[in-house]
């Protein structure tokens, strides 16, 4: 995560960009943004590195920004978009493949587009259409979504469902954004399959976008 945000550092030089967590790590959002209103700041947009619309988009991190809002009356904060669904993640989960050796077209390969997992359906759906997407274009024997938690189909349903289908290799897109327990998990059920890296430093241009789509928002309504 590091990484990312020093990749976003350098696509945009003279732009302030920090780092915070929501849980597990330092330092954590509200801390970040007590940081910048010390220093003198009072507007920031807070951009979710997350790559669709589940808990910790819904809940978790509106409920640490309505804190935030409230002890720090003073600090104006505006959120972006979630990272997805966006072509450019597909463009560059299709880069990680190609990383290892996994190109379109081949009809050998069968391809495992494994995600997080979410108990709100929408945003498991968001990795299915993908998959589906990839399935009809890409000219792989087939592909499959997979997740690491919470949803089903697990890694071994997908890869067994792609073997009926007659792939003779199987290959794991990595839907994530930095490595960790689940995509560790999805590493040891994938087996003998070919595991892409996770997303990483690759989706810095989408964050800009999203940086760029909430300050053109509010010059159109300035």
């Amino acid at each position: 995560m590091a990484e990312l945000v020093s990749a976003v550092r350098a696509r945009r030089p003279g732009l302030d960009v920090r780092a915070a967590f929501l849980d597990l790590s330092a330092p954590r959002v509200f801390d970040v943004l007590s940081g910048l209103h010390r220093e003198g700041h009072r507007e920031v947009v807070v951009a979710p590195l997350l790559l669709g619309r589940a808990y910790h988009a819904r809940v978790d991190l509106p409920a640490l920004l309505d804190e935030a809002r409230a002890r720090l009356p003073r600090l104006s904060t505006t959120v972006t978009d979630v990272l997805g669904p966006d072509r450019k993640l597909e463009e560059a989960a299709l880069r990680r493949l190609a990383e290892v050796g996994v190109e379109p077209g081949d009809r050998e390969v069968g391809v495992v587009l494994a995600a997080t997992g979410s108990s709100h359906a929408p945003a498991n759906a968001v990795v299915a259409e993908i998959a589906e997407r990839w399935s009809s274009t890409l000219g792989w024997r087939g592909v499959r979504a997979a997740f690491a938690s919470t949803a089903e189909p697990d890694v071994p349903s997908a890869v067994a469902a792609l073997r009926a289908r007659g792939a003779r290799r199987i290959a794991v897109a990595s839907y994530f954004l930095a490595p960790g327990l689940l995509p560790d998990r999805v590493r040891k059920l994938a087996g003998a399959a070919v595991v892409a890296a996770p997303l990483g430093t690759t989706v810095a241009e989408v964050v800009l976008d999203r940086y760029d789509q909430v300050r053109a928002a509010a010059l159109r309504s300035a």
